[in-house]
Formats: C-alpha cells, sequence, structure tokens
C-alpha cells in the first residue's frame, strides 16, 4: 500500500470508548480510509471512573500505572482491528497517534499534570507500529495549558483568506476556534458541552445521552439557575484557558442546585437549563472574541438538534453548519487531529500552540515509543 497512512485514536471526555481513523496524508489533508468507534468494556469503564472519582491521581499509585497498561492494550486493539478492516498490514501504517484517555487535567497546578491512559510503548509493541502519545506534555512544560490542541488541525482544514471561521468541537467539554485572516490561531476551552447532559439524563432516564436533545427540548430554561451557573468563574477568565471533568461535574451541578435554589426543580427543567448553559457559554465567548462569519460545529454534540438550534438563536444572523459543509466528517475531526500530530511528531516538527495555549515557545508535540 503506498500513501502517507497514519492512525489517529482519541477517548474524549465523555469516556464513552475511542475514535480512531486511518487517514491518507498524501496530498497534505487528512483523507479518511476507514473509522470506528469502539466502546469501553463496562469492567474497563466502571474501573476508569472509580480511578477519576478518587480525585488527583497518584503516578506512583500501582492503579495507576495498571490502567495505563489496560488501556495501552484496549487501544491497540483497536488500531490492529482498524488496520486488518481495512484490508491493510502493519508496515502500511506509517505511525499511530495515540491521545489516550484523559483522567486527570490540572494545568494550572504547581506543578502542571495533564494525564492520559493508554501507555505507548504497550500500542507500539502489540501493533508493531511506531507509536506518539503524551502530546499534551511538552506544552505543559512550555508554561502552556496543553489543551485544546484541536486549533491546530483546524487550521489546516477550514482557515479561509476571506472571511472568520469559528470552529466548535462539542465533546463532553467544548473548546473554540477562531480563524481570522492574517491572524494567528486563537482557541481556548468555553466549558461544559454534553459532560453536564450526559450526567443529568443517566441519572434520571437511565440512558447514556439525550438522543438530539430530545428531552431537555421538552423542558422550560430555569432563569435563576441559568445565571447561578453563568456566575461561575471560570467562564470569565480570559484565554489561554482549559477545562475538565475536575471542575465541571456532578459535585459542580449539585452545588448550584443548591446555590439556586433549584434542588427540587424538574429534572427535565434541569436538562434543558444545561443544554442553554452550553449553548450561552459557547456563543458568549465567541461573541466576546469578535464573533465570525460563520461557526462550523464537530464533536458527538453536532447530532444535538436541540443544541444546535439554541446556539443558532443566540447567534442570529452568523450560520451555525457542520463541519461536514467543508469537507470534514464532524465525528473524526478529533482522530483526525492526532492522526495529522502524530504526522508531525514523525518529521520532527514543532508546532505553534503559543496563541492557543500560551506556551511560551514552538514545541515538539508527543513521545515516541517505537516497536
Amino acid at each position: 500500500m503506498t500513501g502517507e497512512l497514519f492512525i489517529g485514536m482519541i477517548s474524549g471526555t465523555s469516556r464513552d470508548g475511542v475514535d480512531a481513523v486511518i487517514a491518507d496524508f498524501e496530498t497534505g489533508r487528512p483523507e479518511l480510509l476507514n473509522a470506528s468507534c469502539t466502546p469501553y468494556p463496562d469492567a474497563l469503564r466502571e474501573r476508569l471512573d472509580r480511578f477519576m472519582a478518587a480525585g488527583k491521581p497518584d503516578l506512583t499509585d500501582p492503579e495507576c500505572g495498571d490502567l495505563d497498561i489496560k488501556f495501552g492494550h484496549f487501544f491497540a486493539r483497536i488500531a490492529n482491528d482498524l488496520i486488518r478492516a481495512t484490508g491493510l498490514e502493519s508496515r502500511d501504517i506509517r505511525a499511530i497517534g495515540s491521545h489516550g484517555q484523559t483522567a486527570w487535567h490540572a494545568p494550572d497546578d504547581e506543578p502542571p499534570m495533564s494525564l492520559q491512559l493508554g501507555r505507548g510503548n504497550v500500542i507500539a509493541n502489540v501493533t508493531r507500529v511506531p507509536t506518539v502519545t503524551n502530546f499534551r506534555t511538552a506544552d505543559l512544560l512550555a508554561g502552556g495549558q496543553g489543551a485544546p490542541l484541536a486549533p491546530l488541525l483546524h487550521r489546516e482544514l477550514f482557515a479561509s483568506d476571506d472571511e472568520t471561521r469559528a470552529v466548535l468541537n462539542l465533546g463532553g467539554i467544548a473548546n473554540l476556534t477562531l480563524l481570522t485572516p492574517g491572524e494567528p490561531v486563537r482557541g481556548w476551552d468555553t466549558g461544559p458541552a454534553s459532560c453536564l447532559l450526559d450526567l443529568w439524563v443517566h441519572r434520571h432516564r437511565g440512558r447514556a445521552y439525550d438522543d438530539n436533545g430530545a428531552w431537555a427540548a421538552s423542558g422550560t430554561v430555569l432563569p435563576g439557575l441559568l445565571a447561578s451557573m453563568l456566575d461561575e468563574p471560570y467562564f470569565h477568565q480570559p484565554a489561554p484557558k482549559s477545562t475538565g471533568l475536575e471542575l465541571f461535574n456532578g459535585d459542580w451541578l449539585q452545588a448550584q442546585l443548591v446555590k439556586a435554589d433549584a434542588v427540587s426543580s424538574s429534572a427535565v427543567d434541569i436538562q434543558a437549563t444545561l443544554a442553554e448553559l452550553t449553548a450561552h457559554t459557547v456563543t458568549d465567548s465567541l461573541l466576546m472574541a469578535g464573533g465570525a462569519d460563520e461557526l462550523l460545529v464537530c464533536g458527538g454534540g453536532v447530532h444535538n438538534g436541540d443544541l444546535m438550534r439554541r446556539m443558532a438563536g443566540l447567534l442570529e444572523g452568523t450560520p451555525v453548519r457542520s463541519t461536514a459543509e467543508r469537507g470534514a466528517h464532524p465525528d473524526w475531526v478529533e482522530a483526525n487531529l492526532f492522526a495529522w500530530l502524530a504526522r508531525e511528531r514523525l518529521a520532527n516538527r514543532k508546532v505553534d500552540t503559543t496563541g492557543i495555549t500560551g506556551a511560551a515557545e514552538t514545541v515538539l508535540l508527543g513521545e515516541l515509543a517505537t516497536p
């Protein structure tokens, strides 16, 4: 097989499984050959949830090391399955870029810390393919937030010479990229996307997610609760900034319900208010940054029709579109990012994250493990 074939893999803050792609970079842009989404086995997901619920991890804890290896084997199996399903062999793949599973992200701690599970040398040895992992470490060491990294690929795929485009990745957490002609790329995490929506619908309806946002759409926004949640200091913090489940979790939501005297409110109305929170924090953040000619959306949240409608309503006059309309399947943009980053690392090319994460200098992202 000829070409510039790379695999990209990621599991985001939703923790529902692993997205993986095989992309051909022969033209310089990722051309999708195949993709898969593999749910976590229940036992592995439960161990991950317990590990994360314990708070800031001790890297010397045997459970941390064992999970790192277990996730490495799981990611390796996904890569091997995808290679076989595409009719390829390991030697056809130049490298794997595996983000892994974030278990803790605290870039403002001293020292800063961002832990992704899924050991690179395990993946490399099981697949027999060079593997790049730990993409956030070098950025943290350069004084950056380590996240988001998606704006790096958004620039390559969506930048325009004559209009300002914003790109929104809606996963568990939402991150926003601003692509202004003639200016460096900017990007930051705006706050929760689906993490609180998923938590609430699972708690009250036993579902993994609110399909198309139908449940939220049937509720009524609670103004007092929304105002209380919008007071969260993170939303008013200037970029560069990044966040995760360390802040926006069940404890945060419960504290907001108590503060707004909304504990006894209807569950469906709380769901509607959480959807409105995501819509407001995304659009407020974009408008405060100067706005854009269009907002391109990728990630799982693009399939939430209620959320897309809420954002469009708050951005009257600004089209809100799927990245598919600009040639990139919205489900695989982030996995393609880590295929692209693996390619950059294999070529020893530093990337400029200074306007995104606040790093003090260009950085060589990722650690390379060879079989």
